[in-house]
């Protein structure tokens, strides 16, 4: 848990109400094992589910709650990412997803300052978190260390991986391209990860999954190595088109969105030929990062339209 974090949450009252709870079937039988088959691995929670949804179900398997917001980008970026992992984890662990706007008395409990931000809850308390919009192998590994960490603690952990092991029921092969993308991702080798996508997306160029995935490993990159003072240097040297490019990434990493586009927009406006076509690029392949209908791409690309013609 972050020492930010540390001492901050006390959710000992509705842990209390959790335990009493688990006890009350002991007579007539075991708990109710709310990692069973069936069980949603990705829910909506309110602030009147609350305590059912993340606090009681905790007893059983981790909770990851995810604060969100309609308007955040980074949170568009980063919910797909922990839904698609839970999914995969068959019920071992549960995403809870908070609208953050509705449900302002969630955020004020867990005193967040800035959203996206990922608290995983065990045993009725927050255990780990973190914030912002993460690669997804560094993702991947967040949940591996939880999983690990708590699987003697909750017992529906080590239950659900048993279940999702079952020969019973035959899963849908995968597709060993995507697989040798996502290996490469979790080794951190953004480079082969990029030529998978690449080489699925030249069998098949309408390949919308590979297409998404290609500018996420792209930017991710990029990102990694975000340095926040490029901006103050691209903002001393308007013509440099380098200095430009890193300067949107930098600002697109730390959440400006606007400020990225309107920047690579203003470039185009400054240049010509290949160098106006390589920002052009750099921006669309920002546009792919965001879902269909984002408000701020749909204002972004008419903005680079104008500029364009």
């Amino acid at each position: 848990m972050p020492a930010a974090m540390a001492g901050a949450v006390d959710l000992s009252a509705l842990k209390t109400k959790a335990d009493n709870a688990s006890r009350q079937p002991a007579a007539g039988g075991p708990a109710e094992n709310t990692s069973a088959p069936g069980t949603p691995t990705v829910i909506d929670v309110t602030e009147s589910t609350f305590q059912a949804e993340v606090v009681d179900r905790s007893m059983q398997v981790p909770v990851v709650v995810d604060l969100w917001a309609e308007w955040c980008g980074p949170c568009k970026q980063l919910s797909p990412v922990l839904e698609r992992l839970a999914a995969e984890g068959g019920g071992s662990w549960v995403l809870a997803k908070v609208d953050v706007d509705a449900n302002p008395r969630i955020a004020q409990l867990f005193q967040v300052q800035s959203i996206p931000t990922v608290i995983a809850i065990a045993g009725g308390q927050p255990v780990e978190a973190f914030a912002g919009a993460q690669p997804e192998p560094q993702i991947r590994q967040w949940i591996t260390q939880l999983l690990d960490a708590l699987r003697e603690q909750l017992p529906g952990i080590s239950a659900a991986e048993q279940g999702a092991a079952d020969p019973g029921e035959q899963e849908e092969p995968e597709d060993p391209r995507f697989t040798a993308a996502e290996d490469a991702l979790e080794n951190g080798d953004f480079a082969a990860a990029e030529a998978a996508y690449q080489r699925i997306l030249d069998a098949e160029p309408a390949n919308e999954q590979a297409k998404a995935a290609l500018a996420q490993v792209r930017f991710s990159a990029r990102a990694e190595n975000a340095d926040p003072a490029a901006i103050e240097r691209a903002d001393a040297a308007p013509d440099d088109v380098d200095a430009q490019l890193a300067a949107a990434d930098a600002e697109l990493a730390g959440q400006q969105v606007e400020a990225a586009f309107d920047r690579l927009v203003r470039t185009v406006k400054r240049t010509s030929g290949d160098e106006r076509n390589r920002v052009r690029q750099h921006l669309i392949d920002m546009f792919e990062l965001f879902p269909d209908g984002d408000p701020r791409v749909t204002q972004a690309r008419r903005a680079l339209a104008s500029a364009l013609f």
